[in-house]
């Protein structure tokens, strides 16, 4: 296991083993064992581009011979920023091949985040397209650069800049098939290694790196690929970013791989743009979210368009209300599948073949039978089942530890072993409904946004003397964030003043407040702990009151 991985203790990753939740196979095997069942099956749609599996498994093996005579080694880490589409794909299996880890950022991160997760991964190389919309990337690896001394390679997908690489061209110049075949056959990555490095919300300040191994990442995609009903016909929609959990293994891509189906990538979550596509390519499954599914309801663009070939609208990052779920089966004669997971191991989905009110109601059950969940009290006592309390858990595929993150530990998992979810939640049998969360995290449809992070930068402010983050509710995207401010004598601060001087600091826009409420004073316990509660409840009465005003 890479030094700073917590592995699992030899008895449990026996029993995994003996049990065959553990296959012993890597993630690209995974792709390669459907490549050899049906080599010339489209496996990636991607605009008018349309790759075979044969198609996949050769650009990727080429690249990874171009990563290995660019110096990238097993177990280097590789933060790969790249959008979705056949560069990210190709990149992703060309890394993993070679035993190199992908910690897999996302295309909103900004100079404050990419620095953090270069220095937290010790990576070695940072992969990148040279621009999208008006933000050139190649400007942001040039200064980031400078704050990382492993960072030795930056990778481009299109015109390198200075001191850049041509992630394109590396395929074109690699040897030929006999001699990829001898590059490769030395490099033969372990499936019990560190796969993949995604990222946590958090609570401290920026993102802990999740390790997930090979072993664990192609098992987490293979049950929830089983419990979406995925198979060779299997036509997956990708529209949220394929370097999140949840497009990328739960299922997402590699679920759809595993079972040999094909994965098409919209170019946006637009209704003009999705459902014509459903229509051209039988798409089967859609992988999407609450703003995503509200925005499709209430457009009259899904009525122009054949969508006989859909059979479930996938929901995740934020619970997706009975009512839209139910809606969602009437508007598009489809299933709704709810779910709930994250990035560290455990992914509860509703069975398809659910009775109706769990079908409308529930967050999930485990995907795994050695999933073991348990929902505690305050004291860490078990409660009985419809009591809430924080779920918490540990299994085949749900990590023993952050990477390089020791003092974490006390605060993540509980003495005997199991990851604290930081969510609290009520259990009947094995489904799950969850009711809220222990941690000071906003949940914007999925995007976790770290409170003490931008109260952080906040403060940087000269006019700002203190100041609180917290969720106001919103009923598209769940949750967003509202920034309750305590300003210096004399001084005035606007939203858009506050905004710009945020976007100055480089974050991702995902992070931004969304409103600004100037205060007196904050509401203080009697050991003076800002009362973030009574925030929520103050902002949620102030839009209700709004939102009344408006309707009169």
């Amino acid at each position: 296991m890479l030094d700073g991985c917590m592995p699992w203790s030899a008895d449990m990753a026996a029993r995994y083993r003996r049990r065959g939740w553990w296959e012993g196979i890597t993630i690209p095997q995974l792709l390669e064992r459907s490549a050899a069942r049906h080599p010339g099956k489209t496996a990636l749609v991607s605009g008018e581009l349309r790759l075979s599996y044969a198609d996949l498994v050769t650009g990727s093996r080429r690249l990874a011979c171009g990563f290995l005579a660019a110096g990238i080694e097993a177990q280097d880490r590789v933060v790969l920023q790249l959008p979705n589409g056949p560069d990210f794909v190709l990149t992703y299996f060309a890394l993993t091949r070679i035993g190199a880890i992908p910690v897999t950022a996302l295309r909103a991160h900004r100079h404050s985040e990419i620095r953090h997760f270069l220095k937290a991964s010790g990576a070695t190389a940072y992969v990148i397209p040279d621009r999208l919309g008006n933000f050139d990337y190649r400007d942001m690896a040039t200064e980031v650069r400078r704050d990382a001394p492993a960072l030795r390679l930056v990778f481009v997908a299109g015109v390198p800049g200075p001191d850049q690489i041509d992630l394109r061209a590396m395929i074109a110049a690699s040897p030929d098939d006999a001699e990829i075949e001898r590059w490769l056959a030395e490099v033969r990555p372990d499936p019990g290694e560190v796969a993949t490095m995604l990222l946590s919300g958090g609570t401290t300040s920026l993102s802990k790196l999740i390790p997930r191994t090979h072993d664990d990442y192609v098992l987490n995609a293979r049950l929830c690929g089983r419990a979406g009903g995925f198979g060779e016909d299997t036509v997956f929609m990708a529209i949220l970013p394929l370097g999140h959990n949840y497009n990328l293994a739960s299922p997402g891509m590699l679920g759809c791989f595993y079972y040999g189906g094909t994965v098409v990538l919209a170019p946006s979550g637009d209704a003009a743009e999705v459902f014509p596509l459903v229509q051209r390519e039988r798409v089967s499954v859609i992988a999407a979210a609450v703003p995503l599914i509200s925005n499709w309801l209430n457009s009259p663009v899904p009525e122009e368009y054949d969508l006989l070939s859909l059979r479930v609208i996938q929901n995740g990052g934020a619970r997706l209300a009975p009512e839209l779920r139910a809606r969602l089966r009437q508007r598009f004669g489809c299933a709704p599948q709810e779910i709930y997971g994250t990035a560290e191991g455990l992914i509860n989905m509703v069975p398809l073949d659910a009775a109706e009110d769990m079908l409308l109601c529930s967050s999930g059950v485990p995907v795994c039978a050695d999933d073991e969940i348990k929902v505690l009290d305050d004291d860490g006592n078990e409660v009985p089942d419809g009591e809430p309390g924080e779920l918490v858990t540990r299994g085949p595929y749900t990590i023993q530890g952050y990477y390089r993150a020791p003092e974490k530990q006390a605060e993540a998992f509980t003495p005997d072993g199991f990851y604290r979810m930081g969510d609290i939640v009520r259990k009947q049998g094995r489904h799950i409904f969850t009711e809220g969360r222990r941690k000071d995290l906003i949940n914007r449809c999925g995007e976790k946004i770290n409170c003490e992070e931008v109260e952080n930068l906040i403060f940087g402010h000269p006019k700002v003397k203190a100041v609180t983050l917290v969720a106001m509710p919103d009923s598209v995207f769940g949750e967003k964030a509202c920034a309750f401010v305590m300003l210096k004598e004399g001084k005035a601060l606007e939203f858009d003043e506050l905004i710009n001087f945020l976007r100055a600091q480089k974050i991702a826009s995902f992070k931004l407040p969304e409103r600004l409420e100037v205060v007196a004073e904050f509401p203080l316990s009697p050991v003076g702990k800002v009362l973030k509660r009574s925030l929520r409840e103050m902002i949620a009465a102030r839009l209700e009151r709004e939102a009344a005003g408006a309707a009169a």
